[in-house]
């Protein structure tokens, strides 16, 4: 049986008119067994199954083909991840092979070139949003947030990376870019002036406050990182911190709002810990809300139902590696689809239901040490942000909900409450949310 092996290899590898190390080398990659894979058209291969919410495509998709999916996007394989094994693997097992970054044309636009560091949540020192420039400046920010969510074409099949000065989408990046240009060109030279005392600070507390502008412009005139931070690069970081922050945190809060609202019993009963912890005080302390348990469970259960990025950022394999039995070759982009893993049947009860006492009685948290529940990633690339990012959430929310008593407008059901998503990298809501607040205190 060997020889009869051994000849047939031979056979096929002067039928080719291979060397036969070329043709060895052939036979090895066809005998890999690559992760299953749905039926692709020629040319675009499966960017037509992308849907315009992948997160959710992606997932009806891995429920046919498995938690380890590979997909053929253009001329780019992708592998999608939806199971918390899977992502284990991916984020823990095998971390160091998959902490490559992909670089993506209209994030590259965006970030000054990737020109950036990782995401920290806290950046330019005070409010913007009560001037002009300041008010444009975040309604840029939310096209910026939909203009990272868009599968451009050109990165998939570079042939057809002509299509995006047709239908504008070249035009809305760079006067995106334009404009938040010059919104961070202002917010560094006031700082610069500030530092040189040319310019009054807004208040006393600003004037002692250092923010992370003043950190990066004071690493830059010192030189304590060896190099000098060019003024494109200072300005990348500063937008990565401010959108990433900004961003997620609304988004976290307006579906929490969102869900308390849709479910009157659970509000009030949030209510009711906030209320008796504050004891009738308008200021809630850090010792406060270690208290607030339920609290804690009603935002893990936002983030789970609604995970703010439900597609984690993109990583891309640095090397051959085998994960779970398969082979996943050297630069295969990989998509962690953090959304259906918070919502698998496996891992949650009724996963569809808001329900925040599932975390009373658990141990699971999002610190990227339970792999079911991932909203900010984990391992290598994980978002350094995640307690100050639940600090801020948390007390926002307990705040709103100490003082306020929210009720939807009139005539309208709670459970008929419209939860339609947006498109972006980000999920928000599509439609504003109404509702009445009435002071409490």
């Amino acid at each position: 049986m060997l020889a009869n092996a051994g000849n047939s290899r031979h056979a096929a590898i002067s039928s080719v008119n291979c060397p036969p190390i070329v043709a060895l080398e052939l036979c090895q990659e066809h005998m890999k067994k690559l992760p299953p894979s749905p039926p692709k058209l020629p040319i675009i291969g499966n960017l037509h199954q992308l849907g315009q919410f992948p997160h959710r495509s992606l997932q009806s998709l891995s429920r046919k083909y498995g938690p380890l999916m590979l997909l053929e996007l253009g001329s780019k394989p992708m592998l999608v991840v939806s199971s918390s094994n899977a992502a284990c693997q991916i984020l823990k097992t095998h971390d160091l092979s998959f902490a490559s970054r992909p670089k993506s044309g209209i994030p590259d636009k965006l970030f000054y070139g990737s020109n950036s560091f990782c995401t920290i949540w806290v950046a330019l020192g005070r409010k913007y949003s009560e001037e002009e420039n300041g008010r444009k400046s975040i309604e840029n920010l939310k096209v910026f947030g939909e203009l990272l969510g868009i599968f451009d074409v050109g990165n998939y099949i570079p042939s057809l990376a002509w299509v995006n000065r047709f239908n504008g989408l070249d035009s809305k990046v760079k006067k995106t870019v334009k404009q938040i240009d010059g919104f961070l060109e202002g917010v560094i030279e006031e700082h610069m002036n500030k530092r040189k005392g040319k310019a009054e600070s807004h208040s006393t507390s600003e004037a002692r406050c250092q923010d992370f502008v003043d950190i990066l412009i004071e690493i830059n005139e010192e030189k304590t990182m060896g190099f000098a931070l060019e003024r494109d690069a200072m300005k990348a970081i500063i937008l990565d911190v401010f959108s990433a922050g900004s961003d997620t945190t609304h988004s976290v809060m307006d579906w929490g709002m969102s869900e308390l609202l849709k479910n009157p019993k659970v509000l009030h009963k949030l209510q009711a810990e906030v209320r008796d912890v504050t004891q009738g005080k308008p200021e809630i302390t850090r010792a406060d809300m270690e208290k607030m348990q339920y609290l804690k469970a009603v935002i893990k259960e936002t983030m789970r139902l609604h995970t703010p990025v439900p597609l984690l950022g993109p990583k891309e394999s640095n090397q051959d590696v085998k994960v779970m039995g398969y082979d996943v070759p050297k630069n295969t982009q990989v998509l962690v689809n953090a959304w259906a893993i918070a919502r698998d049947p496996l891992l949650w009860e009724n996963p569809e239901e808001f329900r925040p006492e599932r975390f009373l009685s658990s141990g699971v948290d999002f610190h990227g040490l339970n792999f079911e529940l991932i909203p900010f990633g984990a391992g290598r690339r994980v978002c350094p942000g995640i307690n100050f990012a639940m600090s801020v959430t948390e007390l926002a929310l307990a705040k709103l909900v100490n003082t306020f008593n929210f009720t939807s407008p009139d005539g309208i059901n709670p459970n008929e409450l419209d939860m339609t998503e947006s498109f972006g990298i980000t999920v928000h809501r599509k439609f504003p949310l109404h509702a009445i607040a009435t002071p409490y205190l």
